[in-house]
């Protein structure tokens, strides 16, 4: 059995986007926002109108869908703050929001009821692509990772190497035999490494 659209879905985008803007305006009330937008109609000569339950019902629906957006936003930054695996530069930005998008437009289909025979193959497509994404994400996280902490070891050796290179000059122009100014080297090296 198909779920029934409802008058707000079956808008005008136009005059939906308005809803929505009407909607996140807190000094306009659901039933300013219901009269305002049936005077919309009217204007443009739709013959629908929309009622305020239905206007209420998308209201509570949206704040749902946001505070769940809101909840997963929180949960990734703190994730990320806590691993230190923030994505850099602009292709790591693009990608977040790609995913943040496709998450949203599922969690939408989910809440309005959209998984019909018809709607599924898009959804398990988009499900698909998120997890992919998330894959290669993941991936490229993995990598930086490894690749930062060989950065870090190779920058730890050559600050040891020139340690280790100032207090053998150091020691041998004090008279540092030259047993001494080796075993000075290293450990030097052995304590820096």
């Amino acid at each position: 059995m198909m779920a029934r659209v409802s008058t707000i879905e079956r808008l005008p985008d136009d005059i939906r986007s308005q809803l929505q803007e009407l909607l996140r305006d807190p000094r306009v009330t659901q039933l300013e926002t219901t009269e305002r937008i049936n005077e919309l109609l009217e204007v443009e000569g739709h013959d629908e109108r929309i009622s305020k339950s239905a206007v209420n019902r998308y209201a509570v629906r949206m704040n749902e869908v946001g505070e769940k957006l809101r909840q997963s936003r929180e949960v990734a930054e703190m994730w990320i703050a806590k691993l230190g695996a923030q994505p850099q530069g602009q292709l790591g930005h693009l990608v977040n929001e790609m995913l943040r998008s496709m998450a949203f437009d599922l969690a939408l289909k989910l809440q309005e009821g959209e998984l019909t025979k018809e709607s599924m193959p898009a959804v398990i497509e988009m499900v698909k692509e998120l997890s992919l994404s998330v894959t290669r994400l993941e991936k490229a996280s993995s990598e930086n990772v490894k690749r930062e902490e060989l950065i870090r070891q190779q920058e730890r050796a050559r600050a040891a190497e020139e340690a280790a290179d100032k207090a053998e000059s150091a020691g041998r122009a004090q008279g540092l035999s030259s047993e001494g100014t080796a075993a000075l080297r290293a450990a030097i090296l052995e304590g820096l490494a």
